[in-house]
């Protein structure tokens, strides 16, 4: 199967079915908060703390994909940030985050996306990011590759994560809780990083840190306090393109800790991160 630039897609009908609704689901969501933002755009509510906000566009971003999806497979279930929740019957699971990046967003800051993935069974399957304001979208299948287009109409490249570095030479990100104590013993943790490494940076958006791991514009990639509709399609799309994920040793990634890098430079981070304490408070 070849999808409309000529590049190789999933054989499964079911994995080409979900890949195809989640990238239109996307595009759509994307357009609607690209094109859509009011001026005088408003919080709608908060979330785990006074600055951990929702906007009324979250929610509408929600509602077009939820909507859009139930429409096209009634059976599915959905797990998404801003209240959809249902089990569904077909085995297959959406699970959403309608606007990852919701401060960038609010503040008018281009690094935000939508994060769209599918479970079969309990594995995630698919994973679309959809990235309006950098013009690019995101994609993976499992066991088929990730790749990326810039533009609805451009052609779709596979992506890659760079060769490893040495840690020191390594350039890594990393987010902030929006709870207070634990954002402060994360920043702890990258003080103490970062002279361990070439910088930090911090995107706000997870979806994003992720793709770019695996456009190999970041070495690694490291969280705690994730949700699974922040990691479900971003870390899907990290090991499509050779990254490494996990969180504690042994463990996948999860709220904990979510660790995503090159696999030279997985181990020895997650290793500073154990030293570091850096699930703790």
């Amino acid at each position: 199967m070849t999808d409309t630039t000529g590049t190789p897609g999933p054989t499964d009908p079911l994995l080409a079915e979900l890949l195809e609704l989640a990238l239109e689901a996307g595009r759509r969501a994307g357009a609607l908060l690209r094109d859509g933002r009011p001026r005088d755009l408003a919080v709608a509510r908060t979330k785990s703390s006074p600055i951990d906000v929702v906007t009324e566009m979250d929610l509408a971003a929600e509602k077009l994909i939820t909507g859009f999806l139930a429409d096209h497979r009634p059976d599915d279930g959905f797990l998404g940030e801003e209240g959809a929740s249902s089990p569904g019957t077909s085995g297959v699971r959406w699970v959403v985050d309608p606007l990852d990046g919701t401060v960038n967003y609010l503040y008018g800051l281009p690094t935000w996306a939508v994060s769209i993935a599918a479970e079969l069974d309990g594995e995630t399957v698919v994973g679309v990011v959809e990235a309006p304001m950098r013009g690019e979208t995101y994609r993976a299948v499992r066991g088929g590759g990730a790749s990326v287009r810039a533009g609805e109409g451009g052609e779709w490249r596979p992506l890659a994560v760079r060769p490893a570095p040495p840690l020191d030479q390594a350039l890594v990100s990393t987010g902030f809780n929006y709870v207070q104590t634990v954002r402060s013993h994360q920043a702890e943790v990258a003080a103490r990083l970062i002279p361990r490494l070439r910088d930090i940076r911090r995107s706000g958006s997870a979806a994003i840190d992720l793709s770019d791991v695996a456009a190999g514009r970041l070495d690694g990639y490291y969280e705690r306090g994730l949700s699974p509709w922040d990691l479900a399609a971003g870390d899907l799309i990290a090991r499509e393109a050779g990254a490494l994920t996990g969180g504690r040793p042994g463990q996948p990634p999860s709220g904990e800790l979510a660790v995503a890098a090159s696999p030279g430079v997985f181990t020895p981070l997650r290793t500073l991160l154990e030293e570091y304490g850096a699930w703790h408070d």
